[in-house]
């Protein structure tokens, strides 16, 4: 007997249209256009027997019916390419260990003690996913996550790796090397805004107690990797986490023209699902990370005391 089921490609346009709630945004989503959304939706619907979206002039709304299915259908989809990545490299996902973070924390923290791990438990497969610091733990696939955030997520536990500390860095090329600074004009020095977190150069003026003219401006980036580019390249002043900034700062390619860092109201924590505490890869790889997480608040408090 012929299964009743709608198409793949049908069902991914009302997911996606679904997420965004605008067929144009799916329709970017998936690269395709807003027409072939629409009628996927409407050929859908047709075979459902059943209206999942309301349209209220340019506003689209899911209707009750519409609400409970994205529920299962994004579930399915998940199951499904899941299980399509499985066949793929030759193993289920959950006999690796799922790691999360902040990309820019991955690539400048993480990975590059990564190999420690690996020779201290061997043949563990890892699989490491960029997330948000709203990460839902209750749901996520995720085993354990290095989060930014006051420590509180529901559904999980969280141990403190290391406050975070923020500070102003400059190219030498625009504030020569050991050059202090104790004020701040705005107008005089280009300074570099990152648009993902607006509020960092408020934050750091608060806590340092730094005096300072102007209003807050220039150049905006939206990731902190092309924030950190952007400073090292000469372009302006920049606040960043220093455990962002450690090989610029060990090798000269950043400094601290305002020096001592100021502490902001997070910290970064090792967490994982309260349903996963028992999985011993993980449990393994949390307290790597606190004993990794010492070593570098040590390594930290001598670089600072040398600059």
């Amino acid at each position: 007997m012929r299964r009743f089921l709608p198409s793949l490609s049908a069902l991914q346009a009302f997911e996606a249209a679904a997420r965004h709630l605008s067929f144009t945004r799916a329709a970017e989503d998936l690269q395709i256009t807003q027409s072939g959304v629409s009628r996927q939706i409407s050929n859908l619907e047709r075979q459902l027997g059943v209206e999942l979206f309301q349209r209220a002039g340019s506003r689209l709304i899911l209707t009750d019916a519409g609400r409970t299915y994205l529920r299962d259908v994004d579930q399915m989809l998940n199951q499904l390419e899941e299980v399509t990545i499985d066949l793929v490299r030759g193993r289920k996902a959950d006999l690796s260990l799922m790691v999360g973070g902040n990309p820019t924390f991955l690539s400048r923290w993480l990975i590059p003690r990564l190999e420690g791990f690996f020779h201290l438990v061997p043949g563990v497969p890892i699989d490491v996913f960029p997330i948000s610091d709203e990460i839902d733990f209750q749901t996520s696939a995720i085993d354990i996550a290095i989060a930014r955030g006051a420590g509180a997520w529901a559904g999980a536990r969280a141990l403190e790796l290391f406050a975070e500390e923020l500070v102003v860095v400059a190219a030498p090329r625009l504030i020569p090397l050991h050059e202090k600074l104790d004020h701040l004009d705005f107008c005089s020095i280009p300074t570099l805004q990152n648009s993902s977190r607006p509020s960092l150069w408020l934050q750091w003026l608060r806590a340092s107690g730094v005096a300072h003219t102007g209003q807050i401006q220039g150049a905006r980036f939206s990731q902190s990797e092309m924030l950190i580019s952007a400073a090292v390249a000469g372009l302006g002043l920049a606040v960043v986490p220093i455990h962002y900034v450690r090989k610029e700062l060990e090798q000269g390619e950043l400094h601290l023209p305002f020096g001592a860092p100021a502490r902001s109201s997070d910290s970064y924590w090792v967490v994982s699902p309260e349903r996963k505490q028992h999985k011993k890869h993980a449990l393994d790889f949390r307290d790597w990370l606190i004993q990794q997480a010492r070593k570098d608040t040590s390594f930290m408090q001598a670089l600072l005391r040398e600059t």
